[in-house]
C-alpha cells in the first residue's frame, strides 16, 4: 500500500503551521503603529496524471474527466492587507498619520531608503525630523532651536513660530511616496518596508494629490488587525491541522492492517 496519503497530509500540516505563524504575527502586532496584517495564500502541488481527460477509453469513446491525483498543498505567499487602520489622536504635534494611501520615506543606515506608515516622529538634537530610531525623515526637515507652535498641514507643509519673526515660518514639506504595487514592498522589520522590483519605483509627491493620502497632525494610525477575525482564522487553522494529523494516523493504521493481515 502506498504512503502517498501520509505525505499529502504532511504537506497540509506544514502549510497550516505556516498559516498559524502568519496569524500569530498579526495578533502580536495588534497594537503596532501603522501595521498592516498579512494573509496566507495556498496553492496545490503538482498533480499526478494517471488518465488525461479526453484520452481514448476505447476505440469509440474518450474519458470525460480522467484521473488526476493531487500531491498536496503549500503556502504560495503572503499578501499584505492595505486597509486603513484606526486613527488615534495623540495630541503630539510631531505624530503624523496618513489618511489614505502612501508611505513616509525614511533614510535608513547606509543611505538605503525605507518606507513606513508609522508616523511617531520626534526632533533630533540637530533639529531634524526623525523616527524613534533616529532615522531622518526624507526630504529632510530642520526645526530651528526654540521654534514653537509647529503645524503640519494636510499637504505636508511644516510651519513654526520662530523667534524674531511675526509670522509663522515655512520649514519645508513632508512628501508621501506611492508605489504602482505597494503589496510588492518587502517587510524589513521595525515598521519599515523596502522597494522591490515587484513594487515598482517610489513616486514621491504632495500628500493629498494623485491618490496619495492626506497627512493628519497629532494622530497615529493604528494596526488594521481585527482580533475577532484573527481568532476565527486561528480556530479554523487549528481544526485543519488536527484533521491532517488524523489523516496521518488513519493512513498509518491502514498500512499496519495491510502489513499484518494481507
Amino acid at each position: 500500500m502506498s504512503s502517498a496519503a501520509m505525505h499529502i497530509a504532511r504537506t497540509g500540516l506544514d502549510a497550516q503551521d505556516m498559516r498559524m505563524r502568519v496569524i500569530s504575527n498579526n495578533l502580536a502586532n495588534v497594537n503596532t503603529t501603522g501595521f498592516k496584517k498579512d494573509r496566507a495564500a495556498f496553492e496545490t502541488l503538482a498533480y499526478q496524471v494517471v488518465t488525461a481527460p479526453g484520452a481514448a477509453s476505447s476505440t469509440e469513446s474518450r474519458y470525460a474527466t480522467g484521473l488526476n491525483l493531487g500531491t498536496g498543498v503549500r503556502i504560495q505567499g503572503t499578501a499584505r492587507i492595505e486597509n486603513q487602520g484606526s486613527m488615534n489622536t495623540t495630541g503630539n504635534s510631531l505624530d503624523l498619520a496618513l489618511d489614505g494611501d502612501g508611505y513616509f520615506q525614511v533614510q535608513l543606515p547606509g543611505g538605503q531608503l525605507g518606507y513606513t506608515r508609522a508616523g511617531n516622529f520626534s526632533r533630533s538634537a540637530e533639529g531634524l525630523l526623525v523616527t524613534a530610531e533616529g532615522y531622518q525623515v526624507m526630504p529632510g526637515i530642520t526645526v530651528p532651536e526654540g521654534a514653537t507652535n509647529i503645524t503640519i498641514g494636510t499637504d505636508g507643509t511644516v510651519s513654526a513660530s520662530v523667534a524674531g519673526q511675526t509670522q509663522p515660518t515655512e520649514l519645508g514639506q513632508i512628501q508621501v511616496a506611492g508605489f504602482p504595487n505597494s503589496a510588492g514592498l518587502q517587510s524589513k522589520g521595525d515598521n519599515y518596508m523596502l522597494e522591490t522590483a515587484a513594487s515598482g519605483a517610489a513616486n514621491l509627491g504632495v500628500a493629498g494629490q494623485d491618490g496619495r493620502g492626506n497627512i493628519r497632525q497629532g494622530m497615529l494610525e493604528g494596526s488594521n488587525v481585527n482580533v475577532v477575525e484573527e481568532l476565527v482564522d486561528m480556530i479554523e487553522t487549528q481544526r485543519a491541522y488536527e484533521v491532517n494529523s488524523k489523516m496521518i494516523s488513519a493512513t498509518d493504521e491502514m498500512l499496519k492492517y495491510a502489513n499484518q493481515n494481507l
